[in-house]
Protein backbone atom coordinates (compact mmCIF):
# COMPACT_ATOMS: atom_id res chain seq x y z
CA UNK A 1 0.00 0.00 0.00
CA UNK A 2 2.87 2.37 0.71
CA UNK A 3 3.76 2.36 -2.99
CA UNK A 4 0.31 3.77 -3.77
CA UNK A 5 0.36 6.67 -1.32
CA UNK A 6 1.48 9.31 -3.82
CA UNK A 7 -1.43 8.55 -6.15
CA UNK A 8 -3.91 8.23 -3.30
CA UNK A 9 -2.79 11.55 -1.82
CA UNK A 10 -3.17 13.27 -5.20
CA UNK A 11 -6.64 11.83 -5.71
CA UNK A 12 -7.81 12.73 -2.22
CA UNK A 13 -6.50 16.29 -2.69
CA UNK A 14 -8.97 16.52 -5.60
CA UNK A 15 -11.79 15.08 -3.44
CA UNK A 16 -11.88 11.81 -5.36
CA UNK A 17 -13.34 8.80 -3.57
CA UNK A 18 -10.99 5.80 -3.59
CA UNK A 19 -11.38 2.04 -3.15
CA UNK A 20 -8.54 -0.25 -2.15
CA UNK A 21 -8.18 -3.87 -3.28
CA UNK A 22 -5.66 -6.10 -1.52
CA UNK A 23 -4.58 -9.69 -2.05
CA UNK A 24 -5.48 -11.45 1.21
CA UNK A 25 -4.86 -15.11 0.25
CA UNK A 26 -3.63 -17.35 -2.54
CA UNK A 27 -4.34 -20.95 -3.44
CA UNK A 28 -1.85 -22.59 -5.76
CA UNK A 29 0.19 -20.39 -8.07
CA UNK A 30 -0.43 -16.66 -8.05
CA UNK A 31 1.38 -13.66 -9.53
CA UNK A 32 1.30 -11.43 -6.43
CA UNK A 33 1.68 -12.23 -2.73
CA UNK A 34 -0.74 -11.28 0.08
CA UNK A 35 -0.49 -7.57 0.72
CA UNK A 36 -0.23 -6.61 -2.96
CA UNK A 37 -2.57 -3.67 -3.43
CA UNK A 38 -4.39 -1.72 -6.09
CA UNK A 39 -6.22 1.57 -5.65
CA UNK A 40 -9.08 2.74 -7.89
CA UNK A 41 -10.64 6.18 -7.77
CA UNK A 42 -14.23 7.05 -8.69
CA UNK A 43 -13.16 7.97 -12.22
CA UNK A 44 -11.71 4.50 -12.79
CA UNK A 45 -8.06 5.58 -12.56
CA UNK A 46 -5.80 2.83 -11.24
CA UNK A 47 -2.60 2.65 -9.21
CA UNK A 48 -0.80 -0.57 -8.29
CA UNK A 49 -1.53 -4.17 -9.20
CA UNK A 50 -2.97 -7.28 -7.58
CA UNK A 51 -2.27 -9.84 -10.31
CA UNK A 52 0.41 -8.55 -12.62
CA UNK A 53 -2.28 -7.55 -15.14
CA UNK A 54 -4.41 -10.70 -15.19
CA UNK A 55 -7.58 -9.55 -13.39
CA UNK A 56 -7.11 -5.81 -13.04
CA UNK A 57 -10.01 -4.86 -15.30
CA UNK A 58 -12.39 -7.04 -13.29
CA UNK A 59 -11.02 -5.55 -10.05
CA UNK A 60 -11.80 -2.05 -11.32
CA UNK A 61 -15.43 -3.12 -11.72
CA UNK A 62 -15.46 -4.57 -8.20
CA UNK A 63 -13.90 -1.40 -6.80
CA UNK A 64 -16.41 0.91 -8.49
CA UNK A 65 -19.25 -1.26 -7.18
CA UNK A 66 -17.81 -0.96 -3.67
CA UNK A 67 -17.62 2.83 -4.01
CA UNK A 68 -21.24 2.89 -5.18
CA UNK A 69 -22.52 0.70 -2.33
CA UNK A 70 -20.10 1.74 0.39
CA UNK A 71 -19.84 -1.91 1.49
CA UNK A 72 -16.55 -3.83 1.59
CA UNK A 73 -16.48 -7.28 0.01
CA UNK A 74 -14.29 -10.23 -0.86
CA UNK A 75 -13.67 -11.15 -4.48
CA UNK A 76 -12.19 -14.43 -5.70
CA UNK A 77 -10.73 -15.26 -9.07
CA UNK A 78 -9.67 -18.78 -10.03
CA UNK A 79 -8.40 -20.38 -13.20
CA UNK A 80 -11.57 -22.45 -13.57
CA UNK A 81 -13.86 -19.43 -13.26
CA UNK A 82 -15.37 -18.20 -16.51
CA UNK A 83 -14.74 -14.61 -15.45
CA UNK A 84 -11.12 -15.30 -14.55
CA UNK A 85 -10.59 -17.08 -17.86
CA UNK A 86 -12.09 -14.12 -19.70
CA UNK A 87 -9.72 -11.65 -18.05
CA UNK A 88 -6.71 -13.90 -18.44
CA UNK A 89 -5.88 -15.44 -15.04
CA UNK A 90 -3.83 -18.27 -16.54
CA UNK A 91 -1.42 -18.97 -13.68
CA UNK A 92 -3.56 -21.90 -12.50
CA UNK A 93 -4.17 -20.63 -8.97
CA UNK A 94 -6.88 -18.76 -7.09
CA UNK A 95 -6.46 -15.23 -5.79
CA UNK A 96 -8.64 -13.85 -2.97
CA UNK A 97 -9.03 -10.09 -2.76
CA UNK A 98 -10.61 -7.77 -0.22
CA UNK A 99 -12.04 -4.61 -1.73
CA UNK A 100 -13.08 -1.72 0.52
CA UNK A 101 -13.62 2.02 0.54
CA UNK A 102 -10.35 3.67 1.48
CA UNK A 103 -9.96 4.33 5.22
CA UNK A 104 -8.39 7.72 5.94
CA UNK A 105 -7.16 6.46 9.33
CA UNK A 106 -5.40 3.50 7.73
CA UNK A 107 -3.80 5.69 5.07
CA UNK A 108 -2.55 8.11 7.73
CA UNK A 109 -1.06 5.25 9.76
CA UNK A 110 0.71 3.71 6.76
CA UNK A 111 1.90 7.09 5.49
CA UNK A 112 3.61 7.82 8.82
CA UNK A 113 6.50 5.61 7.62
CA UNK A 114 6.90 3.95 10.99
CA UNK A 115 6.38 0.23 11.74
CA UNK A 116 2.64 -0.44 11.82
CA UNK A 117 0.23 -3.34 11.44
CA UNK A 118 -3.25 -2.95 9.95
CA UNK A 119 -5.70 -5.68 10.97
CA UNK A 120 -8.88 -5.82 8.87
CA UNK A 121 -11.97 -8.02 9.31
CA UNK A 122 -12.42 -9.56 5.87
CA UNK A 123 -15.13 -12.06 6.83
CA UNK A 124 -17.56 -12.20 9.72
CA UNK A 125 -19.28 -9.59 11.88
CA UNK A 126 -18.05 -6.02 11.33
CA UNK A 127 -16.52 -6.79 7.94
CA UNK A 128 -14.24 -3.91 6.96
CA UNK A 129 -13.44 -2.86 10.53
CA UNK A 130 -9.80 -1.96 11.20
CA UNK A 131 -7.43 -2.17 14.13
CA UNK A 132 -4.18 -0.22 13.70
CA UNK A 133 -1.31 -1.44 15.86
CA UNK A 134 2.01 0.33 16.44
CA UNK A 135 4.71 -0.03 19.04
CA UNK A 136 2.93 2.68 21.03
CA UNK A 137 -0.53 1.09 21.15
CA UNK A 138 -3.68 0.48 19.12
CA UNK A 139 -6.41 2.56 17.52
CA UNK A 140 -9.74 1.47 16.06
CA UNK A 141 -11.72 -1.65 16.86
CA UNK A 142 -12.78 -4.89 15.21
CA UNK A 143 -16.10 -4.73 17.01
CA UNK A 144 -15.26 -6.70 20.15
CA UNK A 145 -12.82 -5.80 22.93
CA UNK A 146 -11.70 -9.40 23.46
CA UNK A 147 -11.13 -9.85 19.74
CA UNK A 148 -9.19 -6.57 19.70
CA UNK A 149 -6.96 -7.82 22.51
CA UNK A 150 -6.16 -11.16 20.85
CA UNK A 151 -5.65 -9.70 17.38
CA UNK A 152 -3.55 -6.91 18.90
CA UNK A 153 -1.28 -9.53 20.44
CA UNK A 154 -0.93 -11.34 17.10
CA UNK A 155 -0.35 -8.02 15.35
CA UNK A 156 2.58 -7.23 17.66
CA UNK A 157 4.10 -10.56 16.64
CA UNK A 158 3.62 -9.67 12.98
CA UNK A 159 5.20 -6.29 13.66
CA UNK A 160 8.35 -7.97 14.95
CA UNK A 161 8.57 -10.56 12.17
CA UNK A 162 7.32 -8.37 9.31
CA UNK A 163 4.82 -11.05 8.22
CA UNK A 164 1.45 -10.61 6.51
CA UNK A 165 -1.27 -13.28 6.69
CA UNK A 166 -4.95 -14.03 7.26
CA UNK A 167 -5.85 -15.43 10.70
CA UNK A 168 -9.09 -16.94 11.94
CA UNK A 169 -10.80 -16.48 15.32
CA UNK A 170 -13.98 -17.02 17.23
CA UNK A 171 -16.29 -14.02 17.80
CA UNK A 172 -14.34 -13.05 20.93
CA UNK A 173 -10.90 -14.03 19.67
CA UNK A 174 -11.12 -17.74 20.48
CA UNK A 175 -8.44 -19.90 18.89
CA UNK A 176 -9.16 -22.73 16.44
CA UNK A 177 -12.43 -21.19 15.31
CA UNK A 178 -13.27 -19.59 11.98
CA UNK A 179 -16.17 -17.24 12.67
CA UNK A 180 -14.02 -14.20 11.98
CA UNK A 181 -11.25 -13.86 9.37
CA UNK A 182 -8.77 -11.05 9.95
CA UNK A 183 -6.14 -9.94 7.46
CA UNK A 184 -3.07 -8.84 9.42
CA UNK A 185 -0.74 -6.76 7.25
CA UNK A 186 2.62 -5.60 8.56
CA UNK A 187 4.31 -2.46 7.28
CA UNK A 188 7.82 -2.60 8.66
CA UNK A 189 10.89 -0.54 7.85
CA UNK A 190 12.65 -1.46 4.61
CA UNK A 191 15.30 -4.18 4.83
CA UNK A 192 18.84 -2.88 5.18
CA UNK A 193 21.84 -3.60 3.00
CA UNK A 194 25.21 -2.56 4.36
CA UNK A 195 27.92 -2.54 1.68
CA UNK A 196 31.54 -2.36 2.83
CA UNK A 197 34.02 -1.06 0.30
CA UNK A 198 33.65 2.06 -1.86
CA UNK A 199 34.70 0.24 -5.04
CA UNK A 200 33.41 0.20 -8.62
CA UNK A 201 31.04 -2.72 -7.94
CA UNK A 202 29.46 -0.89 -5.01
CA UNK A 203 27.54 1.70 -7.04
CA UNK A 204 25.93 -1.01 -9.21
CA UNK A 205 24.97 -3.09 -6.17
CA UNK A 206 23.56 -0.05 -4.38
CA UNK A 207 21.42 0.84 -7.41
CA UNK A 208 20.09 -2.70 -7.75
CA UNK A 209 19.37 -3.00 -4.03
CA UNK A 210 17.43 0.26 -4.09
CA UNK A 211 15.20 -1.14 -6.85
CA UNK A 212 14.48 -4.09 -4.54
CA UNK A 213 13.48 -1.75 -1.72
CA UNK A 214 16.58 -1.85 0.49
CA UNK A 215 17.81 0.96 2.67
CA UNK A 216 21.42 1.05 1.47
CA UNK A 217 24.47 2.09 3.47
CA UNK A 218 27.92 2.34 1.86
CA UNK A 219 30.78 2.26 4.36
CA UNK A 220 34.51 2.64 3.80
CA UNK A 221 37.31 3.84 6.05
CA UNK A 222 38.85 5.90 3.22
CA UNK A 223 37.23 9.35 3.04
CA UNK A 224 38.54 10.03 -0.45
CA UNK A 225 36.46 7.11 -1.78
CA UNK A 226 33.41 7.12 0.51
CA UNK A 227 31.72 10.25 -0.81
CA UNK A 228 28.15 11.24 -1.57
CA UNK A 229 29.27 12.31 -5.06
CA UNK A 230 30.37 8.75 -5.89
CA UNK A 231 27.32 7.07 -4.35
CA UNK A 232 24.32 9.39 -4.70
CA UNK A 233 21.98 6.40 -4.86
CA UNK A 234 22.85 5.25 -1.32
CA UNK A 235 20.73 6.29 1.65
CA UNK A 236 23.87 6.70 3.75
CA UNK A 237 27.57 7.03 3.00
CA UNK A 238 29.65 6.41 6.11
CA UNK A 239 33.38 6.95 6.60
CA UNK A 240 34.40 4.42 9.23
CA UNK A 241 36.08 1.08 9.72
CA UNK A 242 33.64 -1.78 9.00
CA UNK A 243 33.87 -3.46 12.40
CA UNK A 244 33.41 -0.14 14.19
CA UNK A 245 30.33 0.70 12.09
CA UNK A 246 28.86 -2.77 12.71
CA UNK A 247 29.32 -2.26 16.44
CA UNK A 248 26.71 0.50 16.05
CA UNK A 249 24.29 -0.92 13.48
CA UNK A 250 24.88 -4.65 13.98
CA UNK A 251 22.33 -5.04 16.80
CA UNK A 252 19.67 -3.56 14.46
CA UNK A 253 20.21 -6.14 11.71
CA UNK A 254 17.81 -9.07 11.33
CA UNK A 255 16.85 -11.89 8.95
CA UNK A 256 15.63 -9.49 6.23
CA UNK A 257 18.94 -7.60 6.13
CA UNK A 258 22.14 -8.13 4.17
CA UNK A 259 25.83 -7.33 4.62
CA UNK A 260 28.01 -7.35 1.51
CA UNK A 261 31.78 -7.05 1.85
CA UNK A 262 33.28 -5.95 -1.47
CA UNK A 263 36.71 -4.75 -0.36
CA UNK A 264 38.66 -8.04 -0.88
CA UNK A 265 41.45 -6.50 1.20
CA UNK A 266 42.27 -8.49 4.32
CA UNK A 267 42.78 -5.48 6.57
CA UNK A 268 39.21 -4.38 5.81
CA UNK A 269 37.25 -7.51 5.07
CA UNK A 270 38.45 -9.84 7.84
CA UNK A 271 37.21 -7.58 10.67
CA UNK A 272 34.10 -6.73 8.62
CA UNK A 273 33.18 -10.38 8.04
CA UNK A 274 33.91 -11.37 11.61
CA UNK A 275 31.65 -8.58 12.89
CA UNK A 276 28.94 -9.27 10.31
CA UNK A 277 28.78 -12.97 11.18
CA UNK A 278 28.17 -11.99 14.80
CA UNK A 279 24.94 -10.22 13.79
CA UNK A 280 21.53 -11.70 12.96
CA UNK A 281 21.73 -10.51 9.34
CA UNK A 282 20.07 -13.01 7.03
CA UNK A 283 22.78 -12.67 4.40
CA UNK A 284 26.52 -12.12 4.71
CA UNK A 285 28.51 -12.22 1.48
CA UNK A 286 32.09 -11.35 0.52
CA UNK A 287 33.71 -10.69 -2.85
CA UNK A 288 37.00 -12.18 -3.99
CA UNK A 289 38.57 -14.99 -5.95
CA UNK A 290 38.68 -18.51 -4.56
CA UNK A 291 42.38 -18.05 -3.67
CA UNK A 292 41.62 -14.78 -1.89
CA UNK A 293 38.75 -16.43 -0.06
CA UNK A 294 40.87 -19.42 1.00
CA UNK A 295 43.43 -17.05 2.52
CA UNK A 296 40.62 -15.06 4.12
CA UNK A 297 39.17 -18.18 5.73
CA UNK A 298 42.54 -18.98 7.28
CA UNK A 299 42.73 -15.47 8.72
CA UNK A 300 39.17 -15.67 10.04
CA UNK A 301 39.85 -19.01 11.73
CA UNK A 302 42.99 -17.48 13.27
CA UNK A 303 40.68 -14.76 14.63
CA UNK A 304 38.62 -17.44 16.38
CA UNK A 305 35.72 -17.71 13.91
CA UNK A 306 34.44 -21.30 13.89
CA UNK A 307 33.72 -23.35 10.79
CA UNK A 308 30.06 -23.54 11.83
CA UNK A 309 29.87 -19.75 11.83
CA UNK A 310 31.82 -19.52 8.56
CA UNK A 311 29.24 -21.76 6.87
CA UNK A 312 26.91 -18.72 6.86
CA UNK A 313 29.32 -16.78 4.70
CA UNK A 314 28.42 -16.61 1.00
CA UNK A 315 31.80 -16.31 -0.67
CA UNK A 316 32.72 -15.94 -3.40
CA UNK A 317 29.66 -13.73 -3.42
CA UNK A 318 26.72 -14.25 -5.79
CA UNK A 319 25.05 -16.89 -7.92
CA UNK A 320 27.09 -18.66 -10.58
CA UNK A 321 25.59 -16.96 -13.64
CA UNK A 322 28.84 -15.93 -15.30
CA UNK A 323 28.59 -12.31 -14.18
CA UNK A 324 31.54 -10.08 -15.08
CA UNK A 325 30.54 -6.42 -15.14
CA UNK A 326 29.59 -4.52 -11.96
CA UNK A 327 25.96 -4.50 -13.08
CA UNK A 328 25.89 -8.23 -13.81
CA UNK A 329 27.60 -8.93 -10.50
CA UNK A 330 25.02 -6.82 -8.67
CA UNK A 331 22.25 -8.93 -10.20
CA UNK A 332 24.06 -12.15 -9.23
CA UNK A 333 24.41 -10.94 -5.62
CA UNK A 334 20.81 -9.80 -5.29
CA UNK A 335 19.58 -13.02 -6.90
CA UNK A 336 21.56 -14.98 -4.32
CA UNK A 337 20.01 -12.95 -1.50
CA UNK A 338 16.53 -13.69 -2.86
CA UNK A 339 17.27 -17.40 -3.31
CA UNK A 340 18.66 -17.68 0.21
CA UNK A 341 15.65 -15.90 1.68
CA UNK A 342 13.10 -17.99 -0.21
CA UNK A 343 14.97 -21.27 0.19
CA UNK A 344 14.83 -21.99 -3.54
CA UNK A 345 17.68 -24.05 -5.05
CA UNK A 346 20.22 -22.05 -7.02
CA UNK A 347 23.89 -22.61 -7.84
CA UNK A 348 26.05 -20.50 -5.55
CA UNK A 349 29.63 -19.65 -6.44
CA UNK A 350 30.71 -20.90 -3.03
CA UNK A 351 29.59 -24.42 -4.07
CA UNK A 352 31.81 -24.58 -7.17
CA UNK A 353 35.49 -25.03 -7.87
CA UNK A 354 38.02 -23.62 -10.29
CA UNK A 355 38.05 -20.16 -11.83
CA UNK A 356 34.99 -17.99 -11.18
CA UNK A 357 35.03 -16.75 -14.78
CA UNK A 358 35.23 -19.34 -17.53
CA UNK A 359 37.77 -18.62 -20.24
CA UNK A 360 36.27 -17.17 -23.41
Amino acid sequence: MRDLLADITRWRANDKRVALARVVALEGSGPRDPGAAMAVNEDGEVAGSVSGGCVESAVVTEALDVLASGAARRATFGYSDDQAFAVGLTCGGTVHLFVEPLSEDVVAAVAADTPVVVATVIEGPHTGAHLVVTGDGTTGTLGNTDLDRVVGRDAHGALESGTTATRHYGPCGEARQEDVSVFIEAFGPPPRMVIFGAVDFTAALARTAKVLGYHVTVCDARPVFATRQRFPMADEVVVDWPDRHLAVVGPLLGPRDAVCVLTHDHKFDVPAIKAALATAAGYVGAMGSRRTHAERLDRLRAEGVTDDTLSRLMAPIGLDIGARTPEETAIAVCAEIIALRTGRPARHLKEGAGPIHAEE
